[in-house]
């Protein structure tokens, strides 16, 4: 559907310039002026047609037609096809529509120009047009040429700056609306992405009480079968005590375990990976519709993502956008880098811009969960992020390293390795080399040293 709409946008310009064309040499067949004013109609037709994909050549056409007409290479405007001067309110809506605030104010600028212009035309007798504007309307030179070459100026440049406000309007509307269903995505998308982290954070519960429950399970086996083998001899009837005792246990572990591993099972498919990196192309589409300049670069062979690393680099991506809109506004510049050169994917959005924020910024350290959510997607697609303000504080830089497949399964398989790279990837001296990129530091913490313990358990 948005596909249709974009594209329904863009044959409007040149659909209003075959109708234009049609109408006025309908218009003018009988009066046999068709010849004399193809080439005026054609040009007027052609920056209709231009006026949304090209519009910095349909203004063009819009002054050179008004000039030709004032050195008459062209045919000047007569009392029957002066209304043809509606093409330049009809360019100045499309224009107007679009995002460019230069464009527009360019476009203001060469209303007033051709408004003067036409005016000349239409007021001002020649030798081979002795007979203008007030011989048409049938009021002689009544309130003097001057009189008539202002009035004519400006109801001109107001048909033409009535149209150009109409497109600014008319675009004002459609951006917040564009606005609006992207920020409702953005909160149904922070309803799933907390919904995924809250199945992520029971997960890893889940994981913790599995190890608890078999570790106490275990080590009661452990300690009954010791104790019946020792006494065994001397008192057998605790013998049989020992084995119900770890028959119990068994069976409590069993159903317990049972039990965990069913709640990891039963839960929805809400995580499944969706988005590929192939869909970021339409991501860019959507959100450049906002106004936004979203530019992306590819460098190097693509390598092989796993599905769900592929989803995270895309929402990544989206949340990235995202912010760049909230925090610096419709006007706001990205640059979407990948680079494949390395051992997996490198990752650089940078986001730059001066436009007013959709929110306002948070107060404090805290920036949020859109970076923190972001952080852990990198983390469990086995790469890191960072998220900070550029060197020279012009804009806000986002870099992501997400390894390919074959880069962790050589990873795992490695016997030594430091970091978070394999030993393949470093100089002689132990330090990264040059081709891998850092690994952003793990900080230590008591929380750290016990998950290295629980590994050792």
């Amino acid at each position: 559907m948005t596909n249709v709409r974009r594209w329904g946008r863009h044959v409007v310009a040149p659909i209003s310039a075959i109708v234009y064309f049609g109408f006025w040499v309908a218009s003018t067949w009988g009066n046999g002026g068709v010849a004399d004013n193809a080439v005026v109609f054609g040009l007027f037709a052609l920056a209709i047609g231009l006026a949304y994909w090209m519009p910095t050549t349909a203004l063009v056409l819009v002054v050179v037609v008004p000039v030709l007409q004032l050195f008459g290479i062209v045919e000047a405007p007569r009392e029957d096809t002066w209304g043809a001067y509606v093409a330049i309110a009809l360019v100045m809506f499309f224009v107007a529509v679009r995002p460019s605030p230069w464009l527009r104010l360019a476009a203001l600028l060469i209303a007033a120009g051709v408004a003067a212009l036409g005016a000349w035309l239409l007021a001002v007798p020649t030798i081979t047009r002795p007979y203008v504007w007030s011989s048409w309307v049938g009021t002689g030179a009544a309130g003097g040429l001057r009189l008539e070459f202002s009035l004519l100026t400006a109801a001109l440049f107001g048909v033409f700056a009535g149209a150009w406000a109409i497109g600014v309007a008319f675009a004002s509307i459609r951006r917040v609306l564009v606005i609006r269903r992207a920020l409702e995505a953005t909160e149904t998308r922070f309803e799933a992405t907390d919904f995924e982290l809250r199945i992520a954070q029971e997960r890893a519960r889940i994981s913790r009480d599995v190890h608890d429950a078999l570790a106490h399970s275990l080590a009661v086996v452990v300690s009954q079968a010791q104790g019946a083998i020792a006494l065994q001899h001397t008192r057998p009837e605790v013998t049989a005590e020992s084995l119900q005792n770890i028959a119990d246990v068994g069976r409590t572990a069993l159903l317990d375990v049972r039990r965990l591993v069913e709640r990891i099972t039963q839960d929805d498919d809400v995580t499944a990976p969706r988005e590929t990196l192939a869909d970021i192309d339409g991501l860019v589409s959507s959100m450049s519709e906002v106004g936004m300049a979203i530019t992306v670069t590819s460098q190097g062979e693509p390598g092989d993502l796993a599905p769900s690393q592929e989803l995270a680099v895309y929402r990544i991506v989206q949340e990235s956008l995202t912010n760049a809109l909230k925090h610096a506004g419709t006007t706001s510049t990205v640059v979407i880098a990948l680079d494949w050169s390395e051992p997996g994917l490198s990752l650089l959005v940078t986001s730059r811009g001066r436009g007013a924020p959709l929110v306002a910024a948070r107060a404090g350290v805290d920036r949020g969960a859109g970076v923190r959510g972001m952080t852990e997607r990198a983390r469990l697609a086995g790469g890191w992020l960072t998220a900070q303000p550029s060197s020279d504080g012009s804009a806000f830089e986002v870099t992501v390293f997400v390894p390919t497949r074959r880069r962790a399964d050589s990873a795992r398989t490695s016997g030594a390795s430091t970091g978070n790279y394999p030993r393949t990837l470093l100089d002689g001296a132990g330090a990264p080399a040059a081709s891998a990129p850092a690994a952003p530091p793990r900080a230590s913490s008591p929380a750290a040293e016990h998950d290295e313990r629980d590994l050792h358990a």
